[in-house]
């Protein structure tokens, strides 16, 4: 790979950081006239804060929003690398680089002081960019485990866990796998106090209302 070829990996990172830090949240929350999403409930600036607002619409569009960045973050790389004569590897790297870019950025967004979302829309939006085949098999999971338990917080977890398995299963075990691995490890993370709760039976269900 030449110096012209690798320049562009620096500035993609930056800019899918700064995409992924873009507030959804909060920008549709003042787009409605509803309160900061992090005055209440769970104080997390993501979708299924918003939908405690009462406000569906404005939680959906959150949800789109937030997820279309990681799809469209992912989408450009991929839009970049079409025009590369890359190794296999490097590809791997400048993907895997740009998704964690714009996944971190919606966790620590710099326009918020650093204290973002909990990141499974933006994953999700990221996965199925990414291939459309494991996004899926991933929602699939939230789904099945958010329906039954009605618990958003143990679907992420589940999703969480599955994603590295499912994408080393799809494509073998490879760098970008590990990259898809580190967003898992990171969503566990951001949750651990939604774990703690669901431990002590304390967690809020979907819909439900935080004080």
């Amino acid at each position: 790979m030449t110096a012209a070829q690798s320049l562009p990996l620096p500035l993609a990172l930056l800019a899918a950081y700064l995409l992924g830090s873009v507030p959804f949240a909060v920008i549709v929350s003042r787009g409605f006239g509803l309160k900061d999403p992090r005055s209440y409930g769970s104080g997390n600036p993501g979708a299924t804060n918003v939908l405690r607002s009462g406000n569906k619409l404005a939680a959906l569009l959150t949800l789109l929003g937030d997820g279309a960045k990681g799809a469209v973050a992912v989408l450009l790389a991929h839009y970049f690398l079409a025009g590369q004569a890359l190794e296999p590897a490097m590809e791997r790297i400048f993907l895997g680089g740009v998704a964690l870019a714009v996944f971190f950025g919606h966790l620590f967004p710099v326009f918020l002081k650093f204290k973002g979302g909990k990141g499974v829309a933006t994953a999700a939006g990221v996965l199925l960019a990414l291939d459309p085949l494991l996004g899926l098999s991933v929602l699939g999971v939230w789904l099945v485990v958010a329906a039954l338990s009605r618990y958003s917080s143990l679907a992420a977890l589940c999703a969480a866990a599955a994603s590295p398995l499912l994408a080393g299963m799809m494509w073998g075990f490879n760098l970008l796998v590990a990259a898809v691995a580190v967003m898992a490890m990171a969503l566990v993370g951001k949750h651990w106090v939604n774990i703690q709760r669901l431990l002590a039976g304390q967690e809020s269900k979907i819909g439900n209302k935080k004080k």
